[in-house]
């Protein structure tokens, strides 16, 4: 345990304490993942002056989390690893343990003696890929344990006790007693996950997405058509199975991506479901609810963004002119361009039918990738544009004074030199000369 230079770097004040490592540090040891930067300490008593004293010898920060329950966080002076350092449970460390949320979690390393503590089997759950809990209880005591239930089945991929999964299911609704922000930070943990589409899934079969996602209770009603093989709940999660990087965000948006589809649902006679102005809609909707789950501004203006243009990318292909389309396209969208790409490209992937035949899946995916190439291509000039002409030229080389124009012809000048068309200074007072 001490080949962790932070950990052995503190050993002898650890050895003036009775306090031990405990939670997810040690589990993701087991696991032989990488080590994590937040590690977990109990003490049996003065937790602050150890807190203090690490704050002090380290020259990290000291912050007072919780003085009644002494609770503290010291963090360390590379402002990514630190400590959360609290009071062992009415002073006996078996509660302690015995009160963790599941036995994967309930695994104590004594920092004084340096040996390993696990009364409830937790290495041997760890072995066996298995989520237990010791006492039902503690999902009571804290329900936002029973959605922490599911994210670590996403991250780990184990499987649940039956008696537990059982009560999870019964009781959830108790999570919504949970503060949001709570239950915001356990959502972008479960969307990080490797077996997020499977969570998903049995999230659903389990009754409990609902209580989480609203939306769902409303996109299960839209069944699989010729456009779909799946219906709409399926090809939701189906959407976010084929997303290939790991950005919760991403995720989230590839989950929420059809949510507008409901308000916009129509059959015609033929048969045919449409759903006109579903990327609009869905945008402005998934904007109440992500509100409502305490995301934050910046990753609400994101996950609507994501919505509002999924389909943008898909309507290029016909385009006569691709490199102009390209380029207004990556003018519009700017770094969240291969995102928007990815997502089109999963919501492919996920929306196949008796109307869409392999060669339309083929060339739909074909035009992704050039369209992702092209991006690539022109990333630094489509971030960083520099200008062949500036206002103040363009003012003068028209004999014209400030307006809207001036601002027009900039854009033209831009997106013309995205799309090839322009490279050099005379090229571009040509071009504005033609286009007054």
């Amino acid at each position: 345990m001490f080949k962790d230079e932070i950990l052995n770097s503190f050993k002898n004040i650890f050895k003036k304490y009775d306090c031990y490592l405990v939670g997810g540090y040690l589990r993701n040891y087991f696991l032989n993942n990488e080590t994590s930067f937040d590690r977990d300490i109990v003490c049996l008593k003065n937790a602050k002056a150890l807190a203090l004293e690490l704050a002090e010898f380290s020259d990290g920060t000291f912050i007072e989390l919780d003085n009644e329950n002494e609770i503290y966080r010291v963090v360390l002076k590379d402002k990514t690893n630190y400590f959360d350092i609290s009071k062992c449970l009415e002073d006996d460390i078996l509660k302690d343990i015995q009160r963790r949320d599941f036995t994967i979690n309930s695994i104590f390393y004594d920092l004084n003696e340096e040996k390993i503590i696990d009364p409830l089997n937790g290495i041997k759950d760890i072995e066996n890929k298995i989520i237990r809990t010791y006492n039902l209880q503690n999902l009571i005591d804290d329900p936002l344990r029973m959605l922490r239930l599911y994210r670590f089945y996403s991250k780990l991929g184990f499987e649940i006790e039956d008696e537990l999964l059982n009560f999870t299911k019964t009781n959830f609704e108790l999570i919504k007693n949970v503060a949001l922000e709570r239950i915001n930070q356990e959502i972008l943990l479960l969307f990080e996950g490797e077996f997020l589409a499977k969570t998903l899934l049995k999230m659903y079969d389990d009754g409990v997405l609902e209580t989480i996602f609203p939306f769902v209770k409303e996109i299960k009603k839209i069944p699989k058509n010729s456009h779909h093989h799946l219906d709409l709940i399926h090809h939701s999660i189906e959407t976010v199975k084929n997303i290939r990087t790991n950005n919760p965000l991403l995720k989230l948006s590839a989950f929420y991506h059809d949510i507008g589809k409901p308000s916009t649902w129509s059959i015609e006679p033929s048969g045919r479901h449409r759903f006109i102005g579903h990327d609009i809609a869905g945008s402005e909707i998934a904007q109440k609810e992500l509100k409502d789950l305490k995301f934050s501004k910046k990753q609400i203006s994101y996950i609507t963004k994501m919505i509002k243009y999924h389909i943008y990318p898909a309507t290029l292909a016909n385009c006569p002119d691709n490199k102009k389309a390209f380029a207004r396209f990556v003018r519009k969208l700017g770094k969240d361009s291969l995102d928007i790409i990815e997502l089109s490209r999963a919501d492919r992937l996920s929306a196949q039918g008796e109307d869409i035949t392999p060669e339309i899946v083929e060339n739909a995916l074909n035009h992704l990738e050039n369209l992702k190439n092209y991006y690539l291509e022109v990333e630094s000039l489509a971030l960083e544009p520099k200008p062949l002409l500036d206002g103040k030229e363009i003012m003068e080389i028209l004999n014209i004074k400030p307006s809207k124009l001036v601002g027009e012809m900039l854009e033209s000048i831009k997106l013309a030199q995205l799309s090839g068309e322009l490279q050099t200074k005379e090229q571009a007072i040509e071009f504005i000369k033609k286009q007054k």
